[in-house]
């Protein structure tokens, strides 16, 4: 008789298994006779665990951003060096970029997701940070600076075709464009605001 794998260790393998083949497939692509093989499972299991590939693929992004916000701190204390950590980490985690292109790509033009809204107190005490830190009240334009922060982190992972396009062979130096991008946000930073 097989050993009987956990509840909780199957639906590790399943998640771990969907995040490779929805950072390689999206969630269109994707298939889950293939993460279930991957896995280890039968396909069955998907759905029993997560109710169909849609909430899969919610789970997985949920997960990789629960690891990403444990990583770093509020962006309050350094704006600067926010930026620089999670360029950094998207750097050495590029399926989690990925990721938020194919969900930006599959889930285009629809209002909050369903289960986003742990998203949006995660994202509202990163600005609430990133305004007492300024000494400012959390409002719209806080919020549009955390924005432009978490775009300005993510920029060379998303598009490293058009930084070498523009930079040639400097487009693989990661900490030089790191750098170049804390010390645009730090710059930016110290002039008033308009």
């Amino acid at each position: 008789m097989a050993p009987k794998v956990s509840t909780a260790a199957t639906r590790a393998a399943l998640l771990a298994a969907a995040r490779e083949e929805f950072a390689a497939y999206g969630v269109a692509g994707a298939r889950v006779d293939r993460i279930a093989e991957r896995a280890g499972v039968n396909k069955e299991r998907i759905y029993g665990h997560f109710g169909n590939k849609e909430k899969l693929f919610d789970a997985v992004i949920t997960e990789a951003l629960d690891d990403l916000t444990a990583q770093i701190a509020l962006p309050g204390g350094d704006p600067a060096d926010y930026v620089a950590k999670r360029a950094d980490y998207y750097q050495a985690h590029p399926e989690l970029v990925r990721l938020l292109m194919w969900e930006a790509l599959n889930y285009r033009g629809q209002e909050l997701l369903p289960g986003q809204e742990s998203r949006v107190e995660r994202c509202a005490r990163k600005a609430a940070s990133l305004a007492v830190a300024r000494g400012e009240e959390p409002s719209a334009e806080t919020a549009r600076m955390l924005f432009v922060l978490t775009g300005l982190a993510l920029f060379p992972a998303m598009m490293p075709q058009l930084a070498r396009i523009i930079l040639g062979e400097d487009a693989d130096d990661h900490e030089a464009m790191r750098d170049h991008i804390a010390g645009f946000v730090a710059a930016a930073l110290t002039q008033p605001s308009r």
